[in-house]
């Protein structure tokens, strides 16, 4: 009996024994994998940054200028004489860098005057507010300072719902309730009211007028070049998108679908989610300076007519893609009977949108605009003219079938064959019927062009020889663009 005991003891702890190292495996290999995970993660990660960053090379330079910022205004702390001068308060220039300096010097500065006048108008007032109460004796000041806070600050945050002071104003409300609650709440147990408002204030000021000179100086980022790239950027790609649409539907059999670019076919998509971001950037555009040829007071929102014009276009564009895609194709006999006339259509139509798209790259007034617009005007009423005669042409087709018994066809016979050819001709009908309202949508687009180019006093086109330039081939025709755009804003 003892032996066995000795056996059972000893398999019992071999048994503990493989239980304890199959554990510690099992942890061990958790912990390796999810160390692995994150690693690859983090790896991924920097790499996606990186590309982004260099995609961009304006996002790193924008970083720096944040640290020059921070760097400079921190001095308050580090050089006993500046933070002599201003006391504990140099936090508050630290948090206005933080918070006002934005990638676009436009942004910066409409921060920047935002939290300035927000700060001054609300520290007056609740000085003001705090000498007037302190005059009423103990027991009517809280109430006087808490009237007052309850009808200024709700009158200032119901301002924020005004659309004209939320387009601008709105972050400098804001600064106001929060500086005038500070400064009226602490002001009834502080003493010395006054110099610290004075010392916040200055600090603020400091930090504000730190951030416009770092923004405008070091590589500026204007938000009036923006959008005006954002624009005619998004011009060329509604007029590819429209040229590939026709040419996808009306072009020869050949041409299959998997050869038309996704990109371009596309690329109207950008121009329907782009007007939160034209209406920031003109907002931000005339906070900015005159800088280039585009002056102070340019007009940045004739920018966001022309953008909701494309808009509009491009959701007539999209109808059009829709209805190609559409289960219902008809035949290529009825595509063929209205190829050419669509095409030209299309073709005038994307010429007039690039032309358009050229006259604000070059800030000039062109001289082709209306002979182009005559053009397309005249191939949709011929286009029209050809929509006239579908009826016809439905007509002359359900006469050429023969009926099976010409004596006895019934009614329901006639309306079969009449209603084939119909549904074949049904798609063809609406892709041209929406071309011909396309030609109406771009012609809303160059009339606010032509207002844009009087408002901004744009010089007639003068005939130049055209220079050949060596252009490197990693560098696609939108950038090529895009950066003479930018060039040509810079000149003086």
């Amino acid at each position: 009996m003892a032996g066995g005991n000795e056996v059972a003891k000893e398999v019992e702890w071999k048994i503990k024994v493989e239980d304890e190292d199959t554990l510690e495996r099992t942890v061990f290999g958790c912990m390796w994998g999810v160390t692995a995970g994150l690693a690859f993660k983090l790896c991924k990660f920097v790499k996606n940054a990186w590309e982004m960053g260099v995609n961009d090379p304006r996002k790193f330079i924008h970083c720096l200028k944040v640290g020059i910022a921070l760097s400079a205004v921190s001095l308050f702390y580090y050089w006993k004489p500046l933070y002599d001068g201003v006391g504990g308060n140099a936090m508050w220039a630290i948090m206005t860098v933080v918070v006002v300096f934005e990638f676009t010097a436009g942004a910066t500065i409409s921060k920047t005057v935002n939290r300035m006048c927000g700060t001054s108008l609300a520290g007056f007032l609740a000085i003001g507010v705090h000498w007037v109460a302190s005059r009423a004796g103990d027991q009517w000041e809280p109430v006087i300072v808490e009237v007052c806070l309850f009808l200024l600050v709700s009158a200032a945050t119901f301002s924020r719902f005004i659309p004209t002071i939320k387009a601008r104003f709105d972050y400098g409300c804001m600064i106001f309730i929060l500086t005038f609650c500070l400064v009226s709440v602490s002001g009834y147990r502080v003493d010395e009211l006054l110099e610290l408002a004075q010392y916040r204030m200055c600090t603020i000021i400091i930090g504000s007028i730190l951030c416009i000179i770092v923004s405008v100086i070091i590589c500026p980022v204007w938000a009036g070049v923006e959008l005006f790239v954002l624009v005619t950027g998004n011009l060329d790609k509604l007029a590819n998108s429209l040229q590939c649409c026709v040419a996808q539907y009306f072009g020869p059999e050949a041409e299959s679908n998997d050869e038309v670019p996704d990109t371009k076919l596309l690329g109207y998509k950008c121009v329907l989610s782009s007007k939160a971001t034209e209406e920031s950037l003109a907002n931000f555009g005339r906070w900015e300076p005159g800088h280039g040829r585009l002056n102070f007071c340019h007009p940045w929102r004739q920018y966001v007519k022309i953008g909701a014009s494309m808009r509009s276009c491009a959701s007539c564009l999209d109808a059009l893609i829709g209805c190609i895609n559409s289960d219902n194709q008809a035949s290529d006999d009825m595509k063929k009977s209205m190829r050419s006339i669509s095409m030209k259509v299309g073709s005038d139509c994307v010429s007039v949108i690039r032309e358009l798209a050229t006259t604000i790259r070059k800030m000039t007034k062109s001289s082709k605009v209306d002979l182009l617009v005559t053009e397309m005007n005249s191939a949709a009423q011929e286009l029209r003219s050809s929509l006239n005669s579908c009826p016809n042409l439905v007509n002359a087709r359900s006469h050429t079938t023969k009926p099976t018994q010409t004596e006895t066809a019934s009614s329901d016979d006639v309306a079969a064959k009449v209603e084939i050819p119909i549904m074949e001709i049904i798609q063809v009908v609406t892709v041209a019927s929406l071309l011909v309202e396309m030609v109406a949508r771009v012609e809303s687009i160059v009339e606010a062009v032509e207002e844009l180019s009087d408002l901004a006093n744009f010089q007639p086109e003068i005939s130049v020889k055209s220079k050949q330039h060596t252009v490197d081939n990693k560098i696609s025709p939108d950038q090529q663009e895009d950066e003479e755009a930018v060039r040509t804003l810079q000149m003086v």
